[in-house]
């Protein structure tokens, strides 16, 4: 069973059996035939789409899709996300960045953000000198910065906090 959920939040309960497709408990009766590469011709309901897959993002688990020239996104949940969500637990992937903390003893060379400035995951945001190396460090999510609390030729510890998100 999967839940697929379009961008304006309609969804569709999808279960694939062995000789059929339910779409919400009921057949979902179509024909399709491969056109080229990612392309295909649909017919449903004596309907005729053409249908492209465009992208996927299998960490998120979002497809993209163009239809008859309209482009179309939906996530898609299995029966363990559907549980998880259930547990409440939908977002225990998910990383929420509170702060950066030094890694090891050093002198900060450079700082590469500003308060306010808003850093994906892996992103460099400071250089930190340790044994004559320099090391970038990178933020571990998404976040906005929030504070900086270190200058460009501090000495700082390890485990000490460097940005707040």
């Amino acid at each position: 069973m999967l839940q697929v959920k379009t961008a304006n939040d309609k969804t569709w309960q999808v279960d694939i059996q062995k000789d059929a497709i339910l779409l919400n408990d009921s057949p979902f009766n179509w024909d399709i035939a491969p056109l080229g590469n990612n392309t295909y011709h649909i017919i449903h309901n004596y309907k005729s789409y053409t249908a492209e897959f465009v992208q996927a993002d299998y960490q998120a688990k979002a497809f993209t899709f163009k239809i008859n020239g309209n482009t179309h996104t939906v996530s898609v949940k299995d029966q363990f996300d559907l549980l998880l969500d259930k547990l409440g637990m939908s977002n225990a992937n998910a990383q929420k960045v509170n702060d950066v903390k030094a890694p090891m003893p050093g002198l900060i060379l450079e700082i590469k953000v500003k308060p306010g400035q808003e850093v994906k995951k892996g992103d460099p945001i400071m250089i930190l000198e340790a044994m004559k190396m320099e090391n970038i460090l990178k933020s571990p999510g998404d976040g906005v910065v929030k504070e900086i609390k270190v200058a460009v030729k501090q000495n700082v510890e390890k485990n000490q906090v460097l940005i707040l998100f």
